[in-house]
């Protein structure tokens, strides 16, 4: 467990580390995420300690949006003020996201019929 722990970590630091030194308008810990990511696809494999600790953090995720809600109910009169164009944001964001999932979708499942 401890080995899993210290490879998240690993990269976390990593993705600070590049972040602070070339790509600072990317968190460091997304960096870190998505190296962490493709080491996974170059190994082809999860080591068990590495399992068993992110199975234990996705766990506990909905701890993490607390803080998030806080903040939002603290900019309640700005959200309030600015209501109709953040509904017609979110609404807009869910078409196009569905929109561009289903063409996505389209697309690949073309590309794997023909590879029969």
């Amino acid at each position: 467990m401890i080995s899993g722990l210290v490879q998240i970590l690993f990269f976390q630091c990593l993705g600070e580390l590049i972040s602070k030194l070339w790509l600072s308008f990317l968190p460091g810990p997304v960096i870190g995420l998505v190296l962490l990511l493709f080491w996974l696809i170059i190994k082809k494999e999860i080591n068990q300690s590495l399992a068993l600790v992110s199975d234990g953090f996705s766990k506990y995720f909905g701890i993490l949006f607390v803080p998030a809600a806080v903040g939002v109910v603290l900019f309640l009169p700005q959200l309030k003020a600015n209501a109709l164009p953040i509904i017609g944001a979110l609404v807009g964001s869910v078409i196009l996201t569905i929109a561009c999932s289903g063409l996505v979708l389209k697309l690949v499942s073309k590309n794997g019929d023909s590879h029969e």
